[in-house]
């Protein structure tokens, strides 16, 4: 079939998975368009990948350009000349809409185009809570032919946000393809970072306040203090710069390493032990599950979607959101000798294996055909 894909290009979770899925779905014989404002970070292109730009002009009556009327535009433009099969957008806002405005341009000129609105988090749970937002997140999910949710825990937090939203919520849950996570890392690639055989520890995000990555450099500090240790944190963000003060006045800039963004973190995680993900929320929790997929146990908290992925006691520890001393006792019980960690490591393999693509992916193909009634 010929499948649209619409995904912000960034760094973000939603983009990663859309880009994930649409290569995946590539690889199984599928045609996927890809439409956004630019290209996708991860998208490498194959014979049966394609992409189009959304082009907003700089015109100078518009403050805000209107990017949603100018996707709705692109959207009904791809498909017509790619005659694609359905739409498939990730991300509520302003995506889910920008699909049902061009759905009823198409079928004004005889052509029917099915769209699924795929729900990842920060559009039910930060942005969407926007009143400003409501009345049309609610319409635009509601009009969807099919919608899905990345886990459990933002299901119900769509029916809980809107209320009006009356449209069946599957779930669908991330994933991850394990065999890009088959890197075997060398002593010295760990000796970069960890010159005398310390413990890695290692954080991945956008580094926004949800994020609450001091509590990564308290929850490390703690851990130094008792086990000799590196800390490696990847990405970038609003938060950054509130980070680098803080780790002067913990006086640990000189055991912390910060890479900026990676576009495949795949080679670094090779080379940690334990992944510290200190969210206050998190609807899913991806970046534990990259963790987890390179054989890294994951110290999280406990909200949101993580419990789903990262299981207590056994491909990790959870606590509270902002216990820094629970997380670094459950750390440190971990890192404390080589038997234990294997143990861990080994565990969160295996974690991994339930969420790798190609038990997910039929999920999709199953989903699609249903909607086009295949």
């Amino acid at each position: 079939m010929k499948i649209g894909i619409v995904c912000y290009p960034t760094f973000g979770g939603s983009g990663v998975v859309a880009t994930e899925l649409g290569t995946a779905l590539a690889a199984k014989g599928h045609q996927v368009h890809f439409i956004s404002y630019s290209q996708p970070v991860r998208l490498d292109f194959s014979g049966n990948l394609f992409y189009h730009e959304v082009s907003v002009s700089d015109y100078p009556l518009f403050d805000y350009q209107p990017y949603e009327l100018v996707l709705s535009s692109k959207l009904v433009d791809v498909v017509k000349y790619e005659k694609l099969d359905l739409l498939h957008v990730h991300y509520a806002i302003p995506h889910a809409s920008a699909a049902y405005m061009a759905k009823q341009i198409l079928a004004s000129q005889g052509i029917n185009i099915p769209f699924i609105t795929t729900l990842h988090g920060t559009d039910i749970t930060l942005v969407g809570k926007d009143p400003s937002f409501e009345p049309v997140i609610t319409f635009a999910i509601n009009q969807s032919d099919a919608v899905t949710a990345v886990s459990e825990s933002l299901k119900k937090d769509t029916y809980a946000n809107f209320p009006s939203v009356n449209k069946e919520i599957s779930v669908i849950p991330n994933f991850i393809r394990l065999e890009d996570y088959k890197i075997e890392n060398t002593h010295c690639e760990k000796k970069m970072y960890a010159p005398y055989g310390e413990r890695i520890l290692i954080h991945v995000s956008n580094f926004r306040k949800v994020k609450r990555v001091e509590d990564v450099l308290h929850v490390f500090n703690q851990i130094k203090k008792v086990i000799p240790s590196k800390l490696i944190l990847v990405g970038d963000g609003p938060e950054r710069a509130n980070i680098e003060k803080l780790c002067r006045e913990l006086d640990t800039c000189s055991d912390i390493k910060s890479l900026g963004k990676i576009v495949n973190p795949e080679q670094i995680l090779s080379v940690a032990d334990l992944f510290l993900l200190t969210s206050e929320t998190e609807s899913f929790g991806l970046a534990a599950l990259e963790a987890m997929a390179s054989k890294v146990p994951v110290i999280s908290t406990n909200s949101g979607g993580i419990p789903e992925v990262n299981i207590h006691g056994y491909s990790g520890y959870m606590s509270n959101v902002g216990d820094v001393d629970d997380m670094a006792k459950n750390a440190i019980h971990i890192l404390k000798d080589d038997a234990t960690l294997a143990t861990f490591k080994a565990n969160a393999y295996e974690q991994a294996q339930k969420f790798d693509i190609t038990k997910i992916l039929p999920m999709y193909e199953d989903l699609y055909n249903k909607v086009l009634g295949i």
